[in-house]
């Protein structure tokens, strides 16, 4: 075949490639196009329907209650505080000492003079406590006294110039179970959360960090959480009936108990610490012995290991523990004070904090098989 016949033939077949490919190409968008017009495509978009904007129903006036709650909340805020225990500690790397939060809590401001109130367990160790008011304002607090068997603490702010809203007081004596109660704080660094229940119990104990009994305590269901410690248990009218300690929970947090050292007990204890920087306790003058060692001893009540000479309990004749030869010939038993049972040593100290030096109270004891009452004039604790 000559050069030209083969370029011919070339020719011939490169154009009939191009007629079948677009043939190919053709049938592909006929194709194409009759699926889009089966399934309705381009498809004239509907305008978006008309949306009328819903109207406000206008509501009525609150309820009595809840302007109460309002007004409450408002009037007693501005006297509860933020408390924050601050620790030194240096950087590893640099040697840099800095201080850093090591727990939070609440208080209230208990005068014009710049006293607060809070547990002591929310600043025990610390290197500085910062209080944070209402407004946000931080001013740096100095202890004033501590006095850990009731988990109380004493601070005192300096706020020139600003007036400063004490917590109005209440008593715990005459509160009644089912009573409704309040309580403001900062759980888990929420400042000024308010929340609501009723007193579910009275008279509780509970154990501070020093191992000591508290008495009397109240138990309410208001919500408690981590950050409410050292905050004001509130009654209706917005006055302190108690300081919130702890909680009763499997996890650590609200769990519905929750316990406050009743207003009564505080007080007593604020005053003293900000009269003399610790509370000065009447004494009887004697040593008693663990709750433990009595009750293995199968005694119920404080029983006395050792009467201090010259004390009180000295001059009232009092008998300590003592042993004779291979004996041991136990000391007085006290088992009530003033009439109220005492069924621990434990008992027997709470009753006294709520006595002055100077006071006389009466002793029932067990000695040697024989009820004695004896009459103990208290002096103060040395």
């Amino acid at each position: 075949m000559h050069e030209g016949e083969l370029l011919r033939q070339v020719e011939v077949e490169r154009r009939l490639w191009r007629l079948t490919c677009g043939a190919l190409l053709l049938v592909l968008l006929l194709l194409g196009l009759s699926v889009l017009a089966a399934v309705g495509w381009p498809r004239r978009l509907a305008p978006p329907p008309h949306v009328e904007p819903r109207v406000v129903t206008a509501r009525g006036d609150l309820a009595q209650d809840e302007l109460a709650q309002i007004e409450l909340f408002e009037r007693v805020a501005p006297a509860v505080v933020n408390v924050t225990n601050l620790a030194v500690r240096r950087d590893r790397w640099t040697l840099d000492l800095a201080q850093i939060p090591q727990g939070t809590g609440t208080g209230f401001i208990w005068d014009a003079a710049g006293h607060v109130v809070t547990n002591f367990h929310v600043i025990e160790g610390a290197h500085q406590v910062l209080v944070t008011l209402v407004d946000g304002t931080e001013l740096p607090a100095r202890v004033v006294g501590v006095f850990p068997d009731k988990d109380t603490a004493v601070l005192r702010v300096d706020a020139p110039g600003r007036v400063l809203s004490p917590i109005a007081l209440g008593t715990s004596a005459d509160l009644r179970v089912g009573q409704r109660v309040y309580a403001i704080g900062n759980p888990f660094g929420l400042d000024h959360t308010m929340t609501s229940g009723i007193v579910s119990a009275l008279g509780r104990e509970i154990q501070a960090a020093n191992g000591r009994i508290i008495d009397g305590v109240i138990q309410s269901d208001a919500a408690i959480n981590p950050g409410n410690s050292g905050g004001p248990l509130l009654d209706s009218a917005g006055r302190l009936i108690g300081m919130n300690t702890a909680i009763l929970s499997q996890t650590g947090a609200y769990a519905g108990i929750g316990f406050a050292v009743p207003v009564d007990t505080v007080g007593h204890v604020v005053q003293q610490l900000i009269e003399h920087g610790r509370v000065l306790r009447p004494t009887l003058g004697v040593q008693l012995a663990a709750e433990q060692l009595a009750r293995r001893a199968g005694l119920e009540g404080a029983l006395v290991l050792d009467v201090v000479p010259g004390s009180p309990a000295a001059r009232a004749g009092l008998r300590g523990t003592a042993r004779a030869g291979r004996q041991v010939r136990l000391g007085d038993l006290i088992t009530a004070i003033d009439g109220r049972s005492v069924r621990r040593p434990d008992d027997l100290l709470n009753a006294l904090e709520r006595r002055n030096p100077g006071d006389t109270v009466r002793l029932t004891v067990h000695r040697d098989g024989q009820r004695v009452e004896v009459e103990v004039t208290l002096e103060a604790a040395r």
